[in-house]
């Protein structure tokens, strides 16, 4: 039972936290603090995994929340914008999603017979990262590797 409300305290915290970083960027450009904005950003933290614009539209409709697609585009725009969500681009499919904030880093796999998606996390990666930065005396801030294929039978 503790691990289940610590749980749930976390995520409230993260959705608190999300929040404040939203409403932030949005004083700072000077836009709108809508609810509509603020629906979609709860919406999106309380979705696990990756999703697409109209996935994301069709759950907000079935749970009676009337938002148009050009606000939700216009939305992850912004949300893009102050890193509280990642693009991916897997192959030819749609863009695909996912929230950021406290998000551990992973990369992908996508099956190419399917378009199914599989996450993955390898810490040698880090290593490599590590790597880089000292060779090239920079400092990496995200990355992003899309492994490709067939399922082996």
């Amino acid at each position: 039972m503790f691990r289940i409300e610590t749980m749930k305290e976390n995520n409230e915290s993260i959705t608190a936290t999300v929040r404040k970083i939203f409403t932030e960027y949005l004083r700072q450009h000077n836009l709108r603090k809508t609810p509509e904005r603020y629906a979609i950003l709860q919406e999106i933290y309380s979705t696990n995994g990756h999703f697409d614009i109209e996935s994301l539209y069709n759950k907000m409709k079935d749970n009676k929340y009337r938002v148009s697609r050009a606000t939700l585009y216009n939305t992850i725009e912004l949300l893009l914008d102050c890193n509280l969500v990642i693009k991916h681009q897997f192959g030819h499919n749609c863009a695909q999603y996912e929230r950021s904030y406290k998000f551990r880093q992973h990369d992908h796999f996508v099956d190419l017979d399917t378009g199914q998606v599989l996450e993955y996390c390898d810490p040698r990666l880090q290593e490599i990262q590590k790597a880089i930065e000292e060779e090239f005396g920079v400092e990496v801030t995200h990355h992003s590797l899309i492994f490709y294929g067939h399922k082996k039978s």
